[in-house]
């Protein structure tokens, strides 16, 4: 009998001892998830090899050597078995070299960052197939899904062809959260300022359920969404419903999407701002925020020197602050493209009835941060610690 034949056996009775949220596990729709699902039975069956028997054995004995049993022999003075002692320890050790080398494997085989080799059990990716891109954002309370290479983007609604490799790029805007297919693939944490990578394929046609397995608050019931398995051309029509029926994404409208919600409903956009994603990622998309990508150039290029601690202030990521006007001086050019420390209000800072100033607020260099930021011990005359040293311009700049 095949493994196939096997599989309704072995599985239905692991659905219900995992309970009945868990058949999709048992039952995916995607390769990836399908040899994690694999990974579940083959481990489950190799420890049950020791832990039935020791359940079996327990029972006997326990009947076996009752106090009303006089039959049974009794040795006080028995303490050894070499061959006993040989086949209570080998086959554990046997499980666990087993477990050892699939764990091994499966980690290099499943890694998420790795691209799928394989369509499903059969069928190799074919050479030059190109895979679809997805960058995920994880919102309170939901989720974001730009598509760089079609030029659009959708909220709570997910759509991929069968049998074409699909990258995902995650990241989040607020809180860490988990996106989780089950029919699809494991789930991977979306972590603000992070990215994390997956790489998966879905099989068969479909609507599965998608959701955040990390809780994040108030409205993380709602942070759900669909995932349509589609055919070719069910996907290239999918995407001229999003151009026909979407609205344009840039910073102004992704600071208003951004704002916490409950239960929003699903709808696309069809002009996407390409370099929006990045922003996101890099903690940015505010205007007037310096991008942690700019940061690391600066440090990389060994600092600002002294000036340089006027950007921790810009790497604050404090929406509500700059909402109101306030924005902090910095060393550096800004990420809005302004000239540091200038009163021109940044388009997407003022509230809805007031025009404050810029930097009305702000703490001017020296003071709030404190006039001496010597080290004990630090020499100031050393290379790029002396005030007068300019400060390199951020190389990174987000309009």
């Amino acid at each position: 009998m095949s493994f196939k034949n096997l599989r309704p056996l072995l599985f239905s009775p692991l659905a219900l001892l995992l309970g009945g949220c868990n058949m999709v596990l048992m039952q995916p729709s995607g390769d990836i998830a399908v040899q994690q699902r694999n990974l579940i039975v083959v481990s489950t069956v190799l420890m049950l090899l020791i832990i039935i028997p020791v359940m079996f054995l327990t029972v006997l004995f326990a009947w076996r050597y009752r106090r009303s049993n006089t039959d049974a022999h009794y040795d006080p003075d028995w303490h050894h078995s070499t061959r006993l002692e040989v086949a209570i320890w080998s086959a554990p050790l046997c499980i666990i070299i087993a477990l050892g080398a699939i764990t091994w494997l499966s980690t290099h085989t499943l890694d998420p960052y790795r691209p799928v080799s394989r369509l499903d059990g059969t069928h190799a990716v074919p050479a030059g197939v190109k895979p679809l891109t997805v960058e995920v954002v994880a919102l309170d309370w939901k989720w974001l899904f730009f598509y760089p290479d079609q030029g659009i983007a959708t909220v709570n609604e997910l759509a991929a062809p069968v049998n074409v490799p699909i990258e995902f790029r995650i990241t989040s805007a607020t809180v860490m959260n988990s996106f989780f297919v089950p029919a699809l693939a494991g789930q991977i944490y979306a972590m603000a300022g992070m990215e994390t990578k997956l790489h998966a394929v879905i099989n068969k046609e479909g609507e599965y359920n998608g959701f955040s397995a990390n809780y994040s608050g108030a409205g993380f019931s709602h942070m759900n969404f669909k995932f349509h398995g589609l055919t070719q051309d069910g996907f290239d029509q999918w995407v001229q419903k999003a151009k026909s029926q979407g609205g344009k994404l840039g910073r102004n409208e992704y600071l208003q999407l951004e704002k916490p919600s409950e239960a929003e409903p699903v709808h696309y956009y069809n002009s996407v701002d390409p370099q929006l994603y990045s922003a996101i990622l890099n903690m940015c998309a505010q205007p007037g925020k310096m991008c942690m990508s700019e940061m690391n150039q600066i440090d990389a290029n060994g600092g600002a020197g002294k000036e340089s601690e006027a950007n921790k202030a810009k790497l604050q990521y404090d929406g509500h602050r700059a909402q109101e006007g306030v924005e902090e001086p910095g060393a550096t050019f800004p990420a809005s493209g302004r000239p540091p420390n200038t009163n021109v209000q940044p388009e997407g800072m003022k509230p809805d009835a007031l025009s404050p100033k810029v930097n009305g607020q702000g703490p001017k260099p020296g003071e709030s941060q404190g006039q001496e930021h010597d080290m004990p011990g630090m020499d100031p005359n050393m290379p790029g610690m002396k005030p007068s040293s300019p400060a390199p311009n951020q190389l990174n700049q987000q309009d």
